[in-house]
């Protein structure tokens, strides 16, 4: 193995990001199904104000990585194994070849409009820097833990980790945060308490409708949020899909179980460079590039240099 196709979830989208998109006939292809499917203005959901919608942003991810994937795909590139971080992993799973753009489409829309509906304001989530999952973990407790709806959702390195829940929280862990020696503590764009339990309802509205939606087996690795390993069969995507959004992402150990197959070149789709920084910091002997910092004519250079 040699490449990974990597999908980031909300947190990562910034004003515009759609319009940045190469011009490409695989774009424009993409862009085009998904107006058909969902039936509204795409070209208007990466605007400052609209970004402030959860369903705006999570649709955006999945059109933005599923253009860039046709895209390479039409110059003849392909990836070895595919993994995303939260709504990143229906982009993974079309990646796969697990799920339809369009039933990924639709399953999006109803997982963001679920958690928009659920929780429309007083939630969100928040990055810390320099503290392990551990001694994050003692932080919750000291706050409130579940009580006080507050739990841990990504452990994206060793020592960043997400946390997720009540604003009130939030604000309060992030200040022993700081007291405790973090590096750097920061709210995310994002308003909902994703990756907690506090999302059960989200996880079973969509068990219900990904069981009437054909998924087949990934015919390239596909790595689970949840388990943090790599899935083969149509049902772990089928479980991962849906229950990825109530627990935590293990983010870190997914990507080490993608270094260990085999993995030197993780290609990030837009938005941002998230995850390419994370790759980079943690697996230094492997190249990552940002889809949007970076031409495909780029991309493919460093493709055809892998596949030598």
């Amino acid at each position: 193995m040699s490449v990974a196709y990597l999908f980031p979830g909300q947190g990562a989208q910034i004003p515009g990001f759609l319009k940045r998109l190469p011009q490409h006939p695989g774009i424009a292809d993409t862009l085009r199904e998904a107006r058909g499917v969902l039936n509204m203005d795409i070209d208007a959901l990466d605007g400052i104000e609209a970004l402030h919608s959860t369903v705006n942003v999570q649709l955006g991810l999945l059109i933005g990585g599923v253009a860039v994937t046709r895209a390479l795909a039409l110059e003849g590139m392909s990836a070895d194994a595919a993994a995303g971080l939260s709504v990143g992993a229906f982009g993974a799973a079309v990646a796969c070849g697990s799920l339809s753009f369009a039933d990924a489409l639709s399953l999006v829309k109803l997982r963001a409009e679920s958690m928009q509906d659920l929780y429309p304001r007083g939630f969100g989530m928040a990055a810390i820097t320099g503290l392990d999952e551990r001694r994050i973990g003692a932080i919750l407790s000291q706050v409130g833990g579940a009580a006080a709806q507050v739990f841990i959702a990504n452990i994206n390195a060793p020592t960043q980790v997400v946390i997720a829940g009540a604003d009130a929280a939030l604000e309060a862990a992030l200040q022993l945060a700081r007291e405790s020696g973090a590096r750097h503590v920061q709210r995310m764009m994002v308003s909902v308490p994703s990756h907690s339990p506090l999302l059960d309802a989200v996880s079973q509205r969509l068990a219900q409708a990904i069981a009437k939606i054909d998924i087949g087996a990934p015919h390239i690795p596909y790595i689970s949020n949840r388990r943090a390993r790599a899935v083969r069969d149509a049902a772990g995507v089928r479980e991962d899909l849906a229950l990825n959004v109530s627990n935590p992402v293990r983010w870190h150990d997914s990507m080490t179980v993608l270094y260990e197959l085999g993995i030197r070149l993780f290609v990030e789709m837009p938005p941002g460079r998230v995850l390419t920084d994370l790759a980079q910091q943690n697996f230094p002997e492997a190249r990552a590039i940002a889809a949007d910092d970076a031409h495909l004519k780029s991309i493919l250079s460093s493709y055809q240099r892998v596949m030598r």
